[in-house]
């Protein structure tokens, strides 16, 4: 019974962890898109203007739900929780310091990517029961790039397990000890950013959501409580995205000094407050490519590229007889996997126990 209040607990601090992080973020954005273009942004509600996204959540949440008439209201609503649902579970295997991870799983990166092609569904959902054809063509075009985008950042995957020879997100943040990746994997780093902001629909590759095309896309639809959960999806992913770049990338938590009152949280906080404002620089500098332009650029130039660096990855390994020990220099990977099992069963065990004293 303690096992199962103690994941409610934790699951509520993570959901509101998220949340909290997705509302600052968007102050953050439309200060700072507000600053390259000369003019003030948010900054009345709240000192600084940094409670406005709080007053936005208030004003939609109290907003009455219109369904359009000729709508298939079932799936209309399934889809957006679908989106919001999967983008909170993404959270789950990231960890945020060597042991603090809601599920240390071994298959950690396999389950980042899982999660990300469901998230699939929410979209097509939304645009298919939205009846309406800019809804239905935005969720076509969001699959489209979404698909073609994962196969580019699932190679670029395989080269940092190739280094760290795990598949655990903690034992790559620890095989960074010596270097981070990204130094001998700079232009993979490159790649991998550009596929993030295709995988999670974001400026210059937002075509799901072209207002001068598709009036908002698969979300033209929805208002209110529906459309929160959309958009606390959308901006989830990318702060996600953003952590996830600092932990395959910089290190995670790892420092390289020392430094007073910085412990590895606050250390892994930086590095992706760092890549969060770094994408939302690209967002106010770059304009929208054509939606033809960004399937070229995947298929003809991201998809080789990674391919051509996987293979060099590889052979660089194999010559110079440096591939890492299954599980990483770190823990034999089938250690790991039958401890994390026998706990799990023990677990479930224990949960099933508690559940028929109870109800005994």
């Amino acid at each position: 019974m303690f096992f199962v209040i103690l994941s409610i607990i934790k699951c509520l601090i993570l959901i509101i962890y998220v949340l909290l992080m997705v509302a600052f973020y968007t102050v953050l954005e439309r200060k700072i898109i507000a600053y390259m273009q000369r003019r003030r942004g948010p900054n009345v509600v709240g000192p600084f203007g940094i409670l406005q996204a709080i007053a936005d959540a208030l004003k939609l949440l109290v907003k009455k739900t219109i369904y359009p008439q000729s709508s298939n209201t079932l799936i209309f609503i399934i889809g957006p929780m679908v989106t919001f649902t999967l983008s909170i579970f993404a959270w789950s295997v990231i960890p945020f310091e060597n042991e603090a991870v809601f599920a240390n799983l071994p298959l950690g990166l396999l389950y980042l990517l899982a999660f990300s092609a469901l998230s699939l569904y929410g979209l097509i959902m939304g645009g298919w029961g939205s009846n309406s054809k800019y809804a239905f063509f935005g969720a076509i075009r969001a699959i489209a790039q979404m698909i073609s985008y994962e196969v580019s950042l699932g190679l670029i995957l395989i080269c940092i397990v190739c280094c760290s020879g795990t598949l655990n997100i903690t034992s790559i943040v620890l095989s960074q000890n010596q270097n981070w990746f990204f130094c001998g994997h700079f232009p993979l780093f490159i790649l991998f950013c550009i596929s993030a902001l295709a995988e999670t629909n974001r400026h210059p590759f937002d075509f799901a959501e072209a207002e001068s095309e598709l009036v908002s896309g698969y979300n033209t639809e929805y208002g209110s409580l529906l459309f929160v959960l959309f958009f606390l999806a959308e901006y989830s992913n990318m702060i996600l995205m953003s952590t996830l770049i600092s932990l395959l990338f910089f290190g995670g938590w790892l420092c390289p000094i020392t430094v007073p009152y910085l412990n590895g949280s606050l250390f892994l906080a930086l590095k992706t407050f760092f890549i969060m404002n770094f994408f939302v620089i690209i967002r106010a500098s770059y304009p929208r490519m054509r939606y033809d332009q960004l399937m070229e650029f995947c298929w003809k130039f991201i998809l080789p590229l990674s391919l051509a660096w996987f293979f060099f990855t590889t052979l660089s390994l194999k010559f110079l007889n440096s591939c890492p020990p299954a599980g990483g220099p770190l823990s034999s990977f089938t250690d790991f996997q039958s401890f994390y099992n026998s706990n799990l069963i023990y677990n479930y065990n224990s949960i099933f126990t508690d559940w028929i004293g109870l109800i005994l």
